[in-house]
């Protein structure tokens, strides 16, 4: 806030539900309600019907101790989704609060194809921003389809909110031959910075999205965003080489959301077990095999899974969670 950054993103399900809590306590309470701007969500596993909508809605703003969200999205669309939505009025009712103070603008965020977005973006036309998934390693992705969501964005002047700019930390955790690639720039900075300046460097990016851990990486953004500079074309040609190198190494494309971990039967912690497959196949990491053993002592191992496909319905990225976990059973319990 001191440095001039005052805009915040929750959803009532991140961090267990703590989210909305931390934004009650440490900003609302602290901080007069017109020097920030506070974006919430409206999450399709917290109404079953048209008649939830608003006492979910209430209950979000009592949480947050605010009296209005500056932003509210409409949660995580994509095809099944946005057919629950439409099917409870939640864009319609959204309008309302808009109507009535309680929104100052109504947007979605989106994980599926440029075509399901511009079918979202043609029926509702009054959508004012877009939330999508937009980093270098997922602009070219055939599932992310990045070039192709931001283009459609573009094309119905939709301003861009940024998130996963760093894939879930993936592009600030990188291998040794990708690492050496950035340090031989004249530049001298963060591998996350890297990223973060890469998706902002975009026409019609409204907000980028950094999901930061410690107070290490909140100085490291300010550092390169305070007084942004777009990329310089050696940073852009580095990014490239970065991005060739982190394809050669295969893995499976999870951010580590965690919305696969909601309702799983066998209490299975993917995104760990995930990690611990990527870092085992990219890096070669030989600590994956003790961490393995650490998320699965007291959650699920990955040969539990029973196909249900809970996972899969939630998952963003739409990965086939079920076969990759097949997969991981074999690195990890098979010896």
């Amino acid at each position: 806030m001191e440095e001039g950054f005052n805009y915040f993103d929750t959803a009532h399900g991140y961090l267990e539900g703590k989210s909305e809590i931390a934004i009650g306590k440490c900003l609302a309470s602290r901080y007069p309600r017109e020097s920030y701007r506070l974006t919430n969500k409206l999450t399709g596993n917290f109404f079953e019907k048209e008649e939830d909508i608003r006492p979910f809605f209430e209950e979000q703003l009592k949480t947050t101790k605010v009296s209005y969200f500056d932003y509210y999205l409409m949660h995580a669309q994509d095809r099944e989704k946005y057919q629950h939505f439409q099917k409870c009025h939640a864009y319609e009712i959204a309008q309302q609060l808009k109507k009535e103070g309680k929104v100052k603008h109504v947007g979605i965020s989106f994980h599926d194809s440029a075509e399901v977005l511009e079918k979202i973006l043609k029926e509702h036309p009054e959508i004012e921003v877009v939330q999508i998934q937009f980093n270098y390693m997922d602009f070219n992705n055939a599932s992310v389809q990045g070039k192709k969501v931001y283009e459609i964005c573009r094309k119905y002047k939709k301003p861009v909110i940024v998130m996963e700019p760093l894939r879930g930390g993936a592009l600030a955790n990188l291998p040794k031959d990708a690492k050496t690639i950035f340090d031989s720039l004249e530049t001298k900075a963060s591998y996350a910075s890297y990223a973060i300046r890469y998706a902002t460097s975009f026409e019609g990016m409204f907000m980028v999205l950094s999901g930061m851990s410690n107070l290490e990486q909140v100085k490291d953004n300010i550092s390169f965003m305070k007084e942004f500079k777009p990329l310089q074309k050696n940073e852009q040609e580095a990014i490239q080489k970065v991005t060739n190198i982190l394809k050669e190494l295969g893995g499976i494309p999870c951010t580590a959301c965690k919305y696969c971990v909601e309702g799983c039967p066998k209490k299975i912690s993917i995104p760990d077990l995930f990690g611990c497959y990527n870092a085992k196949k990219q890096f070669n990491d030989w600590n994956s095999d003790f961490y393995y053993k650490i998320h699965t002592k007291t959650s699920g191992k990955a040969s539990d899974c029973i196909g249900c496909g809970q996972c899969e319905k939630n998952c963003p990225q739409h990965i086939k969670i079920i076969e990759h976990l097949k997969e991981v059973a074999k690195v990890f319990e098979t010896k």
